[in-house]
């Protein structure tokens, strides 16, 4: 099987890098003051002060293993330089209506940065695989849990280039 490619925009890169930047320079320096701390102060077996430092640093030390995995393997792509912004690619913003016409937007981002409550959907969903490529007026089939639905891309944006006026100006 081939290996799925970890896309993330500049934005969610950034936002992955100031997590770890703040556990690995500010939480951990502080745990391990604490469990030293703590270490000084006697009989470990009873404290608390050590035992919750030592599980907490583990699970510090386990978040940034894993956002230093996946910033190694991040492919940084700015959908603002999207050379086809008339199909759906990484980073649009869709909107798409149902049989019902009731409308949604989504947002096709990475899957760091991915929140299906906020309408930003990893790009590898079963929704993103069946409107990936597809250009306003297509009509798109998708299984989801509830059952297979019909779709219809009714608008496809993307942000604009920064440094970029304004396009209403």
């Amino acid at each position: 099987m081939a290996e799925k490619l970890n896309y993330i925009t500049p934005d969610g890169y950034r936002k992955l890098r100031e997590e770890y930047e703040a556990l690995f320079g500010g939480e951990r320096p502080k745990l391990l003051e604490t469990i030293a701390w703590a270490a000084a102060n006697g009989d470990r077996s009873e404290n608390a002060d050590y035992q919750y430092g030592r599980r907490r640093l583990r699970e510090v030390d386990r978040r940034i293993n894993f956002l230093a995995r996946r910033m190694k393997e991040a492919k940084v792509t700015d959908p603002a330089r999207q050379p086809d912004k008339s199909r759906a690619w990484f980073g649009a913003t869709v909107t798409l209506a149902d049989e019902d016409d009731n409308e949604r937007v989504v947002t096709l981002v990475g899957e760091d940065e991915a929140d299906a409550g906020a309408g930003r959907i990893s790009f590898h969903s079963p929704l993103a695989r069946a409107i990936r490529g597809a250009a306003v007026g297509d009509l798109r089939r998708v299984a989801l849990p509830s059952g297979e639905k019909e779709y219809e891309v009714v608008a496809i944006s993307y942000p604009e280039p920064a440094g970029a006026a304004p396009s209403w100006q």
